[in-house]
C-alpha cells in the first residue's frame, strides 16, 4: 500500500503551502506529493495523470479538499469513480473526515460517503458559478462607472491629426496613413474611429 498526496492551485501565482503542510501532517511523504498549478476547469493535469498511472489497488490518496479534484460537479464525481472503482484506491479528504473511503466499506458506509460526496460536489460547483457571477457583476458595475480594463493605449503620434485629416479628405489611402503613423492598418482604423468620436 502506497500513500499519495495531490495538490492543485489554479494559477502559477497561488501558493500551495497550505495544502502541502496539511498533507505532511497527515503523514504523506514529500516525494509522494504531486502538484499541478493549473485551473480546475479541465482535467489536463500532467502531474495528476502521472500519479494516477502509478497508483495500485489499496493505495491511499490524500487531498486537502474535494475541489482539488475539480470544480465541476460532474468532473469531481467522475474522478471519484475512477479512483475508487476503477483504480480501487482509497481517498481521504482532510477537510471532510466523512469522506474517508478507508472506513465504512459496508453498504451503509458507501451510501453515506456517496451522499456526502454528491452534496460537496454540488456545493463546489455552485460556489464556482457564484464567483463567476459576482465577477461579471463587478466588471459590469465598474464599466458603468467608467473604469477601463486592459492596458492604456499608447499616445497618438504627433502627426496623427494631420494624417487623419488628409485620410478623411481622401488625399491619402488608409494604408499610406497607417504607414505614416507607424501603425498596422487595423490599429489606425480603430484609433481613427475613437478620435472621431472624441
Amino acid at each position: 500500500m502506497a500513500v499519495y498526496g495531490y495538490v492543485r492551485v489554479s494559477t502559477k501565482e497561488q501558493n500551495e503551502d497550505r495544502q502541502v503542510v496539511a498533507l505532511h501532517k497527515a503523514g504523506v511523504p514529500k516525494e509522494s506529493i504531486y502538484l499541478d498549478k493549473q485551473s480546475g476547469k479541465d482535467f489536463e493535469r500532467p502531474r495528476y495523470i502521472q500519479m494516477l498511472r502509478r497508483m495500485q489497488p489499496d493505495d491511499v490518496l490524500y487531498i486537502k479538499s474535494i475541489d482539488r479534484l475539480g470544480r465541476n460537479y460532474e468532473e469531481i464525481q467522475n474522478q471519484w469513480r475512477i479512483l475508487t472503482r476503477e483504480k480501487k484506491v482509497d481517498i481521504v479528504v482532510l477537510d471532510m473526515p466523512l469522506l474517508d473511503t478507508r472506513r465504512g466499506k459496508d453498504l451503509m458506509g458507501t451510501f453515506l460517503s456517496d451522499i456526502v460526496l454528491q452534496v460537496l460536489s454540488f456545493v463546489a460547483e455552485n460556489e464556482r458559478t457564484t464567483i463567476r457571477q459576482r465577477q461579471a457583476e463587478g466588471i459590469a458595475a465598474a464599466k458603468a462607472r467608467g473604469v477601463r480594463f486592459g492596458r492604456r493605449p499608447k499616445p497618438l503620434p504627433a502627426n496623427f491629426r494631420h494624417i487623419y485629416q488628409q485620410w478623411k479628405a481622401g488625399k491619402i489611402t488608409g494604408l499610406a496613413a497607417a504607414k505614416a503613423c507607424n501603425m498596422p492598418m487595423s490599429t489606425f482604423r480603430y484609433r481613427a474611429e475613437v478620435y472621431e468620436k472624441k
